[in-house]
């Protein structure tokens, strides 16, 4: 099967977006769109067209994934579903966009896609919550099992590409 053979691949995991008549209840209930020119609708569009210009479409990861688009969806379509499976496409062939690209190296290097700096400290002791979470910025012995991990599964591969 081609790498640009996006309906099926999507078909596979459980998301039909064949089903997608088009309707604009995704669009018109998505958050990020009122601010921004995201059209969830266009994203679907190209990927059952099969058009691979989708691996570049900065609204691909414009997406915030919160799920509304497809609480509201009246076909049932795995809509941000999709929108994971593309990404991954997109990733795998060397794209992604510099800011998710520097986010997942800091992962790779702190074990947080954004650190804890002084200033979050405060934010957190002020509602009453423990500096640090519950995570490597309070467990830092940790943080090796993390980068263990995301290289066992070959993350730091795939964010490894310059292309963007």
């Amino acid at each position: 099967m081609p790498e640009s053979d996006f309906s099926e691949k999507l078909k596979k995991t459980g998301v039909d977006i064949l089903k997608c008549m088009q309707c604009g209840v995704c669009s018109g209930s998505c958050p990020s769109g009122r601010h921004m020119s995201l059209n969830i609708r266009k994203i679907i569009k190209k990927a059952y067209s099969n058009d691979r210009n989708i691996l570049t479409d900065k609204d691909l990861w414009m997406c915030t994934t919160c799920y509304t688009c497809q609480e509201r969806c009246p076909r049932g379509i795995k809509i941000v579903d999709g929108v994971y499976k593309i990404r991954n496409v997109a990733v795998r062939e060397g794209t992604m966009l510099s800011e998710h690209r520097k986010v997942s190296h800091l992962l790779l290097e702190t074990g947080h896609a954004v650190p804890i700096n002084e200033e979050t400290k405060q934010k957190r002791e002020q509602l009453g919550l423990n500096p640090l979470p519950e995570t490597v910025s309070k467990h830092p012995e940790a943080l090796d099992d993390v980068k263990i991990i995301l290289k066992s599964c070959k993350f730091d591969e795939l964010v490894s590409s310059k292309k963007e």
